[in-house]
C-alpha cells in the first residue's frame, strides 16, 4: 500500500528561497523498520548548510531532502520489528528527511517518548543533548570541575550546561545579558561574552574557589577558543563543536562532523535513551523558542541563519 506525504526540499543551491514543499511516497517499511506519522521535526543549522552551495554543491543530489531529528506515532512495521508496535510515541535520530508528514526510519535510531514530553520538545532534544554529552565525555567532566560553557543560550550550550551539573560540576556559562535569568535559574553562573572576557571568567571562577578545568566551546570565535586556552590548563580539556580551523593549531578537541574531528558515534548513540528519560521527568530541560508549520520552514530557516534564537526552532508537519 503506497502513502502519500508532504515533504520541505531544497530544490535548488543557496538560501531559504530554495526550499519548497513536493509530495512524496515514503514508501514501506522494510525489516527492521518503522513508518512514523511526524508530529514534530527540528531545525539545525547543518539542515541550511546542506544547501548553502559551495565546494561539493552537486546538482545531482537536488532536491535535498531535510532534517535529521523527529518525535511522531507508529504508524506500520516492517518485518523483524523487535520492540515497537502500530501506536508507540517515538523520538527519533539520526533520520534523513525528517521535514516531512511520514517517514520511515530504523526501528534501531529510535526511543520511545514519555507521555510528560512534548512533541517539539522531544524532537529538539537528541542532537544538542547527544553533542553536550559527547563534549562532556572528551573532556572527561566530573564532580571536582568547574566548566566553561561557551554559548551557554544556545541549544546545545544549555544541554551541555544541565548534564555538566547532573555529573556534580560547576558551570560558567557566556551569554548576552538577556539569557542571565535563564541560566541562572539552571544554575549556572552567567558572564557576558565580549572585551574583557577573560578577566569576568576568572573571577566568576575566583567566587566558586576553583580554577576552570574544562572548557566547551559551542560559538567557534576567537574570542571563544583564545578564553579557553588561556584559562584552561589541559588542552585535551577544552572542546569545540564549531572551532575547527584552529582546533588542530591549539591542540583542543574537535567534535563533530567536520573533517578531521571526533563524530563520537558510540557515546552519541548510548546517550539517546538516557536523554530522552532525563527530559520526560522534567530533569532536562528543553527550550523550544519557536514552532512553525512545514509551509514556514524558509522562515524557520531564515530565524535559525540570523544565529539569535535562543533555543530550538521547530517545525510541526
Amino acid at each position: 500500500m503506497s502513502h502519500t506525504s508532504t515533504a520541505a526540499v531544497a530544490v535548488s543551491y543557496g538560501g531559504p528561497e530554495s526550499l519548497r514543499l513536493i509530495d512524496v511516497d515514503p514508501g514501506e517499511p522494510g525489516p527492521g523498520e518503522v513508518l512514523i506519522d511526524v508530529r514534530a521535526a527540528a531545525v539545525n543549522p547543518y539542515d541550511w548548510k546542506q544547501y548553502a552551495g559551495g565546494p561539493g554543491a552537486d546538482p545531482a543530489r537536488l532536491p535535498l531532502r531535510l532534517g535529521f531529528e523527529v518525535a511522531g506515532v507508529v504508524t506500520d512495521i516492517g518485518p523483524h520489528v523487535r520492540w515497537l508496535a502500530v501506536g508507540d510515541e517515538v523520538v527519533a535520530w539520526p533520520v534523513h528527511g525528517g521535514y516531512a508528514r511520514s517517514l520511515v526510519v530504523p526501528e534501531q535510531v529510535t526511543v520511545r517518548k514519555p507521555a510528560t514530553l512534548g512533541w517539539p520538545q522531544a524532537a529538539g532534544l537528541l542532537v544538542a543533548g547527544t553533542t553536550a554529552e559527547h563534549a562532556l565525555t572528551a573532556t572527561r567532566t566530573g564532580p571536582q570541575d568547574v566548566v566553561l560553557v561557551h554559548g551557554g543560550s544556545g541549544s546545545v550550550g544549555r544541554m551541555a550546561l544541565q548534564l555538566a551539573e547532573l555529573r556534580g560540576a560547576r558551570v560558567i556559562a557566556t551569554a548576552s545579558p538577556a539569557a542571565h535569568d535563564d541560566l541562572r535559574a539552571l544554575g549556572a553562573v552567567p558572564v557576558t561574552y565580549g572585551a574583557g572576557l577573560v578577566d569576568r571568567v576568572r573571577a566568576a571562577a575566583h567566587d566558586l574557589g576553583a580554577d576552570v578545568t574544562v572548557a566547551i566551546d559551542t560559538v567557534g570565535s576567537d574570542e571563544a577558543l583564545d578564553t579557553s586556552v588561556a584559562l584552561v590548563a589541559d588542552r585535551t580539556r577544552i572542546a569545540t563543536i564549531a572551532g575547527f580551523r584552529r582546533a588542530g593549531e591549539l591542540g583542543i578537541l574537535a567534535l563533530g562532523g567536520a573533517p578531521g574531528a571526533d563524530p563520537g558515534t558510540q557515546v552519541r548513540d548510548a546517550a539517546r535513551a538516557q536523554l530522552v528519560e532525563l527530559a520526560g521527568d522534567g530533569t532536562l530541560d528543553v527550550h523550544v523558542a519557536r514552532t512553525y508549520p512545514l509551509s514556514d520552514v524558509a522562515q524557520a530557516h531564515a530565524d535559525s541563519r540570523s544565529g539569535h534564537a535562543r533555543g530550538k526552532l521547530v517545525l510541526l508537519p
